[in-house]
């Protein structure tokens, strides 16, 4: 419903923000860690919203990029889930952390999130590894049809291999992945987390 939402910031509480917006406040739930980033009072943000809607809360949750939004919307798949754990997993681990724990089954890293055991972490990863599979089956399947795969053999490594997988659990298309990775300089010298940054560099993070 709410793609962002722009305006004058107008409070910061210790969970959330106010907008106004031509006079209307909107209240915004964002990630704890990011509400001292966001800005000081009296100066104009700009957030990415997602529109929660239950049958005992309608909330608007707040963040700063893309992937964020990506990693919220992709917690809440998960069953057990909810917005206010989703929220503490993206205020403790940064997107590419994340997206790299689920590909690398790092339940350690998801476990240092308050409120997160060793099960939770354990269906996170499951559930969004097989989201991920058919994911990159329908990408996979549309990219032959158009012959417009990019072949990378000659950048055939592990690291690689989960940096791209990573980049596609934060909403990439593999195609704009292939691409991306074969602009970066000394890839092959590069650990998995510095690829999956600099490769964001070239998606238009």
């Amino acid at each position: 419903m709410f793609a962002y939402i722009s305006g004058r910031l107008e409070d910061k509480g210790i969970d959330n923000i106010v907008i106004d917006v031509n006079g209307i406040g909107y209240k915004i739930f964002i990630p704890a860690a990011k509400i001292e980033k966001i800005g000081n009072i009296g100066d104009n943000v700009k957030v990415r919203t997602y529109y929660y809607v239950r049958e005992d809360n309608i909330s608007l949750y707040g963040f700063g990029t893309k992937e964020e939004l990506r990693v919220f919307e992709l917690l809440l798949l998960v069953s057990g889930v909810g917005a206010k754990m989703a929220i503490n997993i993206i205020s403790e681990i940064q997107p590419y952390d994340f997206s790299l724990a689920v590909i690398s089954e790092d339940v350690k890293t998801l476990t240092k999130v308050s409120g997160v055991g060793p099960k939770v972490a354990q269906r996170i990863i499951l559930e969004l590894k097989d989201r991920l599979k058919t994911e990159t089956a329908i990408q996979n399947s549309s990219n032959l049809e158009i012959n417009t795969k990019v072949s990378i053999s000659s950048l055939d490594t592990n690291e690689i291999a989960e940096a791209m997988s990573a980049l596609q659990v934060l909403g990439y298309n593999i195609k704009d992945i292939k691409v991306a990775i074969q602009k970066i300089e000394n890839i092959n010298e590069l650990k998995t987390e510095d690829i999956i940054k600099k490769g964001l560099i070239y998606l238009g993070r």
